[in-house]
């Protein structure tokens, strides 16, 4: 899908959760990453053949939900074709803190690079959900303007440190069933009406940055780390990603249009992807955006971890 005069092709996948006419126009290519909805299986196309309406309306009255890894021989199969072409690649894949695909991809372009060790081709973590479409917007940008394979990877590099993105779920129970977090903390999460206040790491890792009683606590907690950090810039887009919670949207908007810096300040909706929200289940809503470097607020562990690794 490379567009005439850019240098080569930006690729990404369906975790990104992009609105469908969002990847047409910015001319994004995406591996299709595959759910089981009760026993179906389904590819991802961005809610073209499922509606996210019918997918968390199933969900909500107890349909299970699940994914499964994306094959490898997929991606040797696109990377090969793309070294035969000798197109250069740049592959902005969900972050390995929550899959091991990037893993897969990273080892089909070694597999393709011993028959093509010229090959100019890239795969580097993006962000979770709608961080992600933010990332992709001004990806896409740069890729137009002309830099070169090369030079938006190390674009990415840096640019992903300024996206922040928090969001909160209406129920743990999805993620404790996927081992993401202990079970015993989201039975008593459901039981106190306690609310985790969610972020991601350096990494693309869940993180933890509070907790609130009750939804709406919660949504303001969301609220106030936008405020605190967001550059307010009505140039840079702000995306909101929500799980068949239009509600709770509403809520989030008002709250920060309450706010006379923030009065004016557009936001793309998007909804949260069936493969993510196999994992999530109904009821999250989140935030992302531009704000201060991430790496400024690292926590000391993390910062020594960084020094030994280097």
């Amino acid at each position: 899908m490379r567009l005439e005069n850019t240098k080569f092709d930006l690729i990404t996948d369906t975790c990104c959760d992009i609105p469908y006419e969002l990847a047409q126009k910015l001319k994004l290519d995406y591996f299709k990453f595959e759910f089981i909805l009760d026993g179906k299986s389904y590819e991802d196309d961005l809610w073209q053949t499922i509606s996210a309406e019918e997918f968390y309306q199933k969900m909500s009255e107890g349909a299970s939900a699940s994914t499964s890894a994306y094959p490898i021989g997929k991606f040797v199969e696109y990377f090969t074709q793309q070294a035969k072409e000798g197109v250069p690649t740049v592959y902005l894949s969900i972050p390995e803190g929550l899959s091991s695909s990037i893993n897969s991809a990273r080892r089909a372009i070694e597999m393709v690079k011993e028959n093509y060790p010229d090959a100019e081709l890239y795969v580097e973590p993006a962000l979770p959900s709608a961080a992600s479409v933010l990332l992709l917007i001004e990806a896409a940008k740069m890729r137009d303007r002309g830099l070169s394979a090369k030079e938006l990877v190390e674009w990415v590099l840096e640019v992903r440190n300024f996206v922040h993105g928090y969001f909160t779920l209406e129920s743990l129970d999805r993620l404790a069933k996927g081992g993401r977090i202990p079970l015993a903390a989201s039975q008593l999460s459901d039981k106190l009406d306690i609310k985790a206040n969610l972020s991601f790491d350096l990494a693309g890792a869940l993180t933890l940055f509070g907790v609130s009683r009750g939804r709406k606590k919660a949504l303001k907690a969301i609220s106030e780390k936008f405020k605190t950090l967001s550059r307010g810039d009505a140039t840079m887009p702000v995306i909101m990603a929500s799980s068949g919670t239009e509600k709770d949207i509403e809520y989030l908007i008002n709250l920060i249009h309450k706010d006379k810096r923030f009065a004016d300040l557009p936001i793309l909706l998007t909804s949260v992807g069936p493969v993510i929200g196999s994992h999530v289940g109904p009821g999250m809503v989140g935030i992302a955006f531009f704000g201060e470097d991430r790496r400024l607020s690292t926590s000391i562990s993390e910062k020594i971890a960084k020094h030994i690794k280097s």
